[in-house]
């Protein structure tokens, strides 16, 4: 008579039932904690816009509406957190309850009962990057935009395209045209000195009536003033006339122009390629809005990272009194991961580590030591 084969434990699969109950558990405490930190974000963000802008011709709905176009932007930022919260609160649960120890004791691996959280994560991640992230984006271009209005802040623009740069600039003061703005357009720019190559600067009345027009071969920044050179000065009815060098005043400084490009969070994942492309082009550096990109690009990992290290906290079964400090120490471990993320951020952003390794290093090294620690605890 032959014996039957008894399937090894490490063979066993975990059944679809237990695998949507885990995942379901997951994604549920996901969106309790998500709605939570949005709830004191909102809070938090209407108190901060009041201090920033009453007194200043905003009123209730106004200052009401500047908070909810911030608040995408700022849930976005605290994902990896609530994936952690969340994390950390299924797997205690389901280790307080016994159903872990049952559902190990029955043969499923560690890796098992995490693969539906792990694919949950992935899977808010790439919800992350992909939908939230446009939205919060042009929310947070329109935030900054209302907020400026208020706050009175410079009324020059720098924008990049296809075809070049283009600046707007308030008029010269006791020239003509001084109540209306000029606008300067220029193929490249070498942004450490700021010098333009091949400019063309329209200059208009208030009434945006056209008065004229000036063709330069470069133009430079200095204490105040474009200084024009091989400029050519035209205007309706008057012969072109051509100056060695020439200046317009300006209120910009090198400072104020890279500030005014387009900052990294306001513009959409989807877009960044083709901006940065744009930028390069130009002559300027793209750091920041490579850095984004890729940490865009990560969240999903990141996400992963968090559910790793948030598992090798909870899931052995702990005495009563060491749970509070256990689950304190991967909360601990959440902001200290923070922490070190932004210093590694700043560090690529002032070029001192490549652009890719500043983005994808933090959950790199999260999901390795989440990985470690997993392995110790299921084999060690």
């Amino acid at each position: 008579m032959m014996a039957t084969a008894i399937p090894s434990p490490r063979n066993l699969r975990l059944s679809p039932t237990l695998l949507w109950y885990i995942g379901r558990q997951y994604l549920s405490l996901f969106l309790m904690f998500f709605f939570g930190l949005a709830t004191v974000i909102l809070l938090i963000t209407v108190v901060d816009v009041i201090d920033r802008v009453s007194g200043k011709g905003a009123d209730l709905a106004t200052m009401l509406q500047l908070a909810f176009m911030k608040l995408p932007y700022l849930t976005q930022e605290v994902m990896p957190f609530t994936a952690l919260f969340a994390a950390l609160t299924t797997f205690w649960r389901l280790t307080r309850s016994h159903e872990l120890v049952v559902t190990r004791s029955a043969g499923v691996s560690v890796w098992q009962f995490l693969l539906p959280v792990l694919i949950a994560g992935l899977l808010l991640g790439a919800v992350t990057t992909s939908l939230l992230n446009p939205v919060a984006s042009i929310l947070l271009g329109r935030y900054e935009a209302l907020e400026s209005t208020f706050k009175g802040k410079s009324s020059s623009t720098f924008s990049i395209s296809k075809t070049g740069l283009w600046l707007r600039q308030p008029g010269e003061k006791g020239q003509p045209g001084e109540n209306g703005q000029s606008v300067i357009h220029a193929v490249s720019v070498t942004p450490d000195t700021m010098v333009l190559n091949n400019v063309i600067v329209f200059k208009y009345e208030e009434d945006d009536r056209f008065i004229g027009r000036i063709d330069a071969k470069t133009a430079e920044l200095r204490d105040g003033r474009w200084i024009l050179f091989e400029a050519w000065k035209t205007a309706p009815g008057v012969p072109a006339e051509f100056f060695e060098s020439t200046d317009l005043s300006t209120d910009l400084t090198i400072e104020k122009i890279q500030e005014s490009l387009a900052d990294p969070q306001t513009i959409s994942f989807w877009s960044l390629p083709s901006f940065i492309a744009l930028m390069k082009e130009a002559g300027f550096s793209a750091v920041r809005h490579q850095l984004q990109f890729h940490r865009l690009l990560a969240t999903p990992f990141l996400l992963i990272a968090m559910i790793l290290l948030a598992a090798s906290f909870s899931l052995r079964p702990q005495r009563r009194g060491r749970v509070g400090l256990v689950l304190l120490g991967g909360v601990m471990t959440g902001f200290l991961f923070y922490f070190v993320s932004n210093f590694v951020f700043t560090l690529g952003l002032s070029g001192k580590i490549p652009v890719i390794l500043a983005a994808w290093l933090p959950s790199g090294v999260s999901m390795m030591l989440g990985v470690a620690a997993l392995l110790h605890l299921e084999d060690g």
